[in-house]
């Protein structure tokens, strides 16, 4: 039993560098540049966790595409949105959107017992469209800068705010917040809810390598997507993580 722990321990941590390829983060600040003041720390990191990706979690991922029907996938998919849920129901109302906490309690809890624990999506089928909050978010809407853009072993990408953000958010999801008796459960669910994630940035993997500078595209990638979350999806135009091209095609 030992030993099953360790190895649950083992491939759980190496697991854990998936999110490390894939992302980024920034600060935004008047000007609205990425702010990167300890970019050499976080290139190596980035190189770090790039490798433990190419050879342990993108081969699980691909493993796990491959290996799973459309159907099931979708169905894992599901079930780790919903227990997550709870982070998007509380920061809603923390953002002052009672509307959308009021719609996503009821989708949390249709898709909770109707849908199977959330492996199944009824409350979808019936108007009610998933939402994406978190306390980074949250900060963001308070005002808060985003502050230094860093990049962590096994952690990944990410900001001062939106690391204190999923540190706010970890006592919402069972990912992280399981009793010390199912400790095997809780690495086991997380390690899933990673090769299932990395699984679905497969498509994006090509795009990063040709890139001239991976770490930069995946940067910037990372803090256009944190910005459109944050203004839920109505970005200001005068959005500077657009390249000069992009920039020139919406002016026409």
């Amino acid at each position: 039993m030992k030993d099953l722990r360790k190895s649950s321990l083992a491939l759980a941590v190496a697991l854990a560098l998936v999110i490390s390829s894939g992302c980024a983060s920034s600060k935004v600040v008047q000007d609205q540049e990425a702010w990167d003041p300890i970019e050499p720390f976080n290139r190596a990191m980035y190189k770090v966790n790039d490798i433990g990706d190419r050879y342990v979690l993108r081969p699980v991922a691909v493993g796990y595409e491959r290996g799973l029907p459309p159907q099931m996938r979708n169905g894992i998919q599901n079930f780790f949105s919903n227990i997550r849920y709870p982070i998007t129901i509380v920061n809603n109302f923390l953002q002052g959107k009672f509307r959308d906490g009021g719609r996503d309690t009821g989708r949390f809890v249709l898709n909770t017992t109707v849908g199977l624990f959330g492996f199944f999506d009824p409350a979808t089928r019936i108007g009610l469209e998933e939402n994406d909050e978190d306390f980074g978010q949250t900060l963001g809407k308070w005002g808060i800068g985003e502050g230094p853009y860093i990049v962590l072993p096994v952690f990944g990408p990410g900001t001062l705010r939106s690391f204190t953000g999923n540190v706010a958010d970890s006592p919402l999801t069972p990912l992280v917040d399981v009793t010390t008796s199912d400790v095997d459960i809780a690495w086991a669910l997380w390690s899933l809810y990673q090769v299932d994630k990395r699984s679905r940035l497969l498509d994006a993997d090509q795009q990063v390598y040709e890139a001239y500078d991976p770490y930069l595209f995946v940067r910037d990638a990372y803090l256009q997507n944190q910005r459109y979350k944050l203004y839920d999806g109505n970005v200001p135009e005068d959005d500077s993580y657009l390249d000069e091209d992009e920039a020139e095609d919406e002016a026409e």
